[in-house]
């Protein structure tokens, strides 16, 4: 057995029913124990998001960046390839029935990410002059425990700042030879060169990026697959209840679909809706703790929009692609059944949009990794280390797009998996912490005007 039939084996085990069980338990957990807070706060989360949309944000800076940056550089590492490719593998191995196990995951998940970015708002630390936190520091000051903090951060520097963002490169690299024919080396080198350009100039450069690119490469997406559904507008309604009906009842096999159980749509769904909005993973937290809000809760709830956006959104749109095109039943799986919908809608520049999109879904992602992962190189060696980081990171990037990356995504996951276990501890442990600061700022909402935390 070679080493990626080991790590393959190891991840069956860590990214079994139990993760699953774990994340999605610690969303209802909250959502229990909130009272439901994405539906009875749904508009104000709403307004809190996109009220200041269009007005000029102060400049990110050692003190921080504002609420909507922080959004933006979340959704960055949120909306990646696994919007394009994952839900695709989702719905060609568990059926359509999958789709709605994701919506299920990302309603459960906006109490998760909730709480996070809570607990990442109050444990913040300032590191060589720099405001910080994420989950190393919630874990560290509010449970009290430097080894699975320590823990955390090792892991999370290995999953996404090396080892994601060689996989998210590849991606790019891939896409733009199938596309363009352009050299693999050449992308790697042209990604590497604009990473390098934005993340040296620190987090005012990162979240200008992010606040710019996030919503131009979403709206590029959501548009062009609004254009495919709605010109096959009769089979919106069928897709729909496709979706609903194969949640609960197995699908026969056709046209090269291999068919599905009822098991597997849960399964599939349940584990892309997590993977993709990243509820529960602990990384979100890490651009929500330095967001510049009154009260903890105000970005609390900024981040479920993020959910919302991710899966509720772009996910759900690709799901109507492949399903209003017919394209489920191609054969294909993964990035190609994604293509194959879009080739369907636009002919042959279907595999040219899907590259551009992948290439700006990529970026952003690295963009927002590269950020998470600094985060906790602060945490373990101060920031004089950063610029050692972001050279490994630079060559993590090259070298991913020349590779078979199939051990390193393993690897990615391995860690991935790792990083959730100190995070979901932490969430249980500090719950009642969640649900004090949230009726504190329920609290002053009463009185019409919110206040910072504890002035209530």
């Amino acid at each position: 057995m070679d080493l990626l039939q080991i790590i393959s084996k190891i991840n069956g085990v860590l990214w079994g029913p139990i993760m699953l069980f774990f994340l999605l338990g610690t969303g209802i957990l909250f959502t229990i124990k909130l009272r439901v807070i994405q539906v009875r706060k749904f508009k104000l989360a709403w307004n809190e998001t996109f009220g200041g949309m269009f007005k000029k944000s102060s400049k990110a800076n050692e003190d921080g960046m504002s609420s909507y940056q922080a959004l933006t550089t979340a959704i960055a590492a949120q909306v990646g390839t696994g919007n394009l490719a994952g839900v695709a593998t989702a719905m060609a191995t568990g059926g359509p029935g999958a789709v709605f196990w994701m919506w299920i995951s990302a309603f459960f998940g906006m109490g998760t990410i909730f709480a996070e970015a809570i607990l990442a708002q109050i444990h913040t630390e300032r590191v060589d002059g720099e405001i910080t936190g994420g989950p190393a520091y919630y874990i560290r000051k509010g449970l009290g425990s430097k080894f699975l903090a320590g823990f955390f951060a090792i892991a999370i520097v290995l999953a996404l700042g090396f080892m994601g963002n060689m996989v998210q490169s590849n991606s790019i690299a891939e896409a733009v030879y199938s596309a363009f024919n352009i050299n693999k080396l050449v992308t790697g080198i042209i990604i590497a060169f604009i990473v390098g350009l934005i993340t040296i100039g620190g987090i005012g450069r990162i979240a200008s990026f992010t606040e710019k690119i996030v919503p131009i490469m979403a709206a590029l997406y959501i548009l062009g697959s609004l254009v495919i559904v709605l010109t096959n507008f009769n089979q919106i309604g069928p897709s729909f209840q496709l979706i609903f009906k194969s949640a609960f009842t197995p699908m026969a096999a056709a046209g090269g679909f291999l068919g599905s159980t009822v098991k597997g749509a849960f399964r599939y769904g349940i584990a892309r809706g997590l993977f993709s909005n990243e509820a529960g993973m602990g990384s979100t937290p890490h651009a929500h703790a330095i967001a510049k809000v009154k009260h903890p809760a105000q970005q609390g709830l900024v981040a479920t929009m993020g959910v919302v956006i991710d899966t509720g959104v772009v996910c759900t749109l690709t799901a109507l692609v492949i399903l209003t095109s017919g394209s489920l039943y191609s054969g294909n799986n993964g990035i190609l059944l994604t293509q194959e919908g879009f080739v369907k809608g636009f002919g042959s520049f279907g595999n040219s949009f899907v590259a551009v999109c992948l290439f700006f879904f990529a970026l952003s992602t690295i963009v927002g990794w590269y950020f998470f992962g600094e985060s906790n190189i602060k945490y373990l060696f101060g920031k004089n280390a950063i610029n050692i980081y972001r050279v490994l990171v630079l060559a993590c990037i090259v070298i991913g797009t020349t590779m078979k990356v199939e051990l390193v995504w393993e690897l990615a996951d391995t860690f991935n998996g790792l990083m959730v276990i100190p995070n979901i501890i932490a969430l249980l442990g500090l719950a009642s912490l969640v649900v004090n600061v949230t009726n504190d700022f329920e609290k002053s909402l009463d009185k019409g005007n919110i206040s910072e935390f504890g002035n209530n």
